[in-house]
């Protein structure tokens, strides 16, 4: 399926700015803190109306300085539905349900991308910012590349798969105070540092397979290649898989 070139930068500016930073951490953070501490002062009924009335703030205040609201306001309704939550078991831990429930759901979404050999984070990355291949080149039959991705992809399913058995375990212990902490701990700081390993691991594998090399240019004055020429991969893309099946086997030593 081939994007538009101006929807697919629309879509990169949205998913860019909708990334938070350590303002968006604390964003998320307000309303968390606000509910451990009214809960251990005045119980679950006012922890609740202050966490829902501390997000509906924040996304206040950022509305008026009319900055980007897209943190404030998901934090706004997940905080509603996570203090909706609460509410209903009459229990302060129903407040982080929410997250680990959406921790489980991404690691499985992670993992059964591996196991489909298109490895999420690939899928993503090329979307965003293709690699420069040659025509009928696809991302996924180069062996090195694909690595590469199912290394990147295995570390945020990694990710997610630690937040969501520390902070059920914590659940499962009812450790209100911990599981926040817990969940601010594993929230923007291990993000960070898991987007590290991404980055080097997929531009390492590029820089390897000499993708930057690959710009298009003009094609030189003169008859045109042949068949048999035209149809002959770049000789900077080491480790193409030309199996019948698109590269979805493994070779002997690609296990």
């Amino acid at each position: 399926m081939t994007f538009p070139e101006d929807l697919r930068d629309r879509t990169r500016q949205q998913i860019l700015a909708s990334m938070g930073g350590w303002s968006g951490t604390i964003v998320a953070a307000i309303p968390l803190v606000v509910f451990v501490i009214a809960n251990a002062a005045a119980g679950l009924r006012a922890a609740v109306i202050a966490a829902v009335a501390s997000a509906v703030l924040v996304a206040g205040y950022r509305l008026a300085r009319r900055q980007p609201v897209q943190q404030a306001l998901t934090g706004l309704v997940s905080v509603a539905i996570a203090a909706a939550i609460a509410a209903r078991t009459g229990q302060a831990r129903g407040f982080f349900v929410l997250g680990i429930v959406s921790a489980i759901g991404y690691a499985a979404l992670f993992a059964l991308s591996l196991l489909v050999r298109r490895p999420l984070v690939g899928v993503i990355w090329e979307y965003l910012d293709p690699s420069p291949l040659p025509p009928g080149q696809r991302w996924h039959k180069l062996r090195q590349l694909r690595r590469a991705y199912d290394i990147a992809t295995a570390a945020v399913l990694a990710m997610f798969v630690a937040r969501a058995v520390v902070q059920l375990s914590l659940f499962q212990e009812n450790r209100t105070g911990l599981l926040a902490v817990a969940k601010l701990v594993m929230g923007l700081p291990l993000y960070l540092a898991v987007v590290a390993v991404v980055f080097w691991v997929v531009r390492r594998a590029r820089r390897q397979l000499g993708l930057a090399a690959l710009a298009v240019e003009p094609a030189p004055a003169g008859p045109p290649a042949s068949e048999p020429e035209a149809s002959q991969p770049a000789a900077g893309l080491r480790g193409a898989d030309s199996a019948p099946d698109g590269g979805l086997s493994l070779r002997k030593g690609d296990e």
